[in-house]
């Protein structure tokens, strides 16, 4: 009998995030249309977190497909180092005007994680080749800024980082503001500004720490009091850019700009891997020297990839028409509709929404957090309803495709409700 594509699977494959010993089979999508996934016996499953945060159009959407297949006809890819071509330049001169901040130049590279490397070498090295010593970085407790040893460094430590704590480079990290903490957040700055290269956030809504959400007013002072004291600010719009927090970046909801911004997620609408880390014109002239060691010594054999530029301004093609701004506000209004009937739910706590984010805690009598034990239960509940929802611990969320129809949002709503009924008769 042949084996189906899930027992394949699990001969040769090691997945992510993933105890391979107790996980079970995976499920096996052959295919994907809108906001739904099909597996190999043609049963459908509703992806209400955008597969990972990427797919903000959908699923194997006509136009990106259709672009993709164009430049592929012409060009696969080519080395990036002393030549161009026109995805890359085409893609960078549409980007570069809709980012917030002065933003001038665009470094490509391959996903989330290696975009973050990038911006931490550019301001290692900015420092340096100004001959001017800045050594410390400040990031926020709970934050997360992938998976590669930069990355990690400026991550909280945490079930993401506990094997390799010992390998990561000193951070400073700080509590996200609040009105009752912010003057003496300001006070610590104060302090440590004379040695601060960067400060690295998530703007206003921290992803993989628990869907943690803040006020833009408050980041704002944090920003402002970094840029009197001339600390670099590398905003991480890789999960909040392209219209997660209801902006089409976060940053657009703040007045202190950037000096960088990482992308990524977004970027292509899910199509293939992509980052991108933008600088400021101050930033890239400090590189710019008859002296080569001030070179930014950093490149991946697929840089500014040519069909992946082509899906990227595919994506935003389609990210910058009307429709896509009406479905975003569509979605927050019926998260926020969903959201006030939620708070009366037992075992419900903290429920919140921005843009197209809802997350709310069920109470377990643990401590929150990733490992928290009723991931379990949440991940097959929703697997057996074919609904596409991965808990971060007892911390559940619903970040959507843009293409989600209000039907399929109520099949989603219901689903949660669902699973706090049989919650509540299990445990409660």
């Amino acid at each position: 009998m042949q084996k189906s594509l899930s027992e394949r699977d699990q001969a040769v494959i090691w997945h992510p995030y993933t105890q391979m010993q107790t996980a079970p089979a995976p499920v096996a999508l052959v295919r994907g249309e809108g906001a739904l996934l099909f597996d190999e016996q043609g049963n459908s499953y509703l992806d209400a977190t955008s597969s990972w945060w990427v797919n903000i159009h959908g699923h194997a959407h006509p136009h990106i497909t259709a672009k993709l297949a164009e430049q592929a006809a012409k060009l696969h890819h080519s080395i990036f180092a002393g030549y161009t071509h026109e995805p890359a330049v085409t893609l960078a001169e549409k980007l570069l005007p809709v980012l917030p901040g002065q933003q001038a130049r665009v470094f490509y590279s391959d996903n989330g994680s290696t975009a973050v490397e990038v911006t931490l070498k550019m301001t290692i090295q900015y420092w340096q080749n100004k001959g001017i010593t800045r050594k410390k970085i400040l990031a926020f407790k709970d934050a997360y800024h992938g998976d590669t040893f930069g990355a990690m460094s400026v991550s909280a430590r945490s079930v993401f980082t506990r094997a390799f704590d010992d390998y990561l480079f000193e951070v400073t990290f700080m509590d996200r503001p609040a009105e009752e903490n912010i003057d003496s957040l300001l006070e610590d700055m104060a302090i440590l500004a004379p040695d601060t290269a960067a400060f690295i956030f998530e703007p206003l809504v921290q992803g993989a720490g628990g869907m943690l959400m803040y006020a833009p007013e408050l980041l704002d002072r944090l920003l402002a009091f970094c840029r009197e004291r001339g600390i670099l600010l590398i905003a991480d719009e890789i999960m909040t850019g392209f219209g997660r927090t209801g902006t089409n970046f976060a940053m657009d909801q703040l007045r202190t700009p950037p000096d960088m911004i990482t992308l990524s997620k977004g970027l292509t609408g899910g199509t293939m891997a992509m980052g991108i880390t933008t600088c400021t014109e101050e930033i890239y002239d400090a590189f710019l020297s008859q002296d080569k060691l001030k070179t930014l010594f950093h490149g991946h054999s697929f840089t500014a990839n040519p069909l992946t530029c082509a899906v990227a301004l595919a994506s935003l093609e389609l990210f910058l028409q009307p429709e896509s701004r009406a479905n975003r506000d569509r979605i927050n209004a019926r998260h926020r509709q969903f959201a006030v009937e939620l708070a009366y739910q037992d075992d419900v706590r903290n429920v919140r929404t921005m843009g197209t984010i809802l997350a709310f805690e069920i109470e377990t009598g643990e401590a929150d957090g990733y490992v928290n034990n009723l991931a379990g239960f949440l991940s097959r509940f929703f697997t057996e309803r074919r609904i596409m929802l991965r808990p971060l611990g007892n911390t559940l969320y619903i970040l959507p495709p843009y293409c989600i129809t209000d039907e399929q949002l109520d099949e989603v709503y219901q689903s949660i409700l669902d699973m706090l009924k049989a919650y509540q008769e299990q445990w409660g």
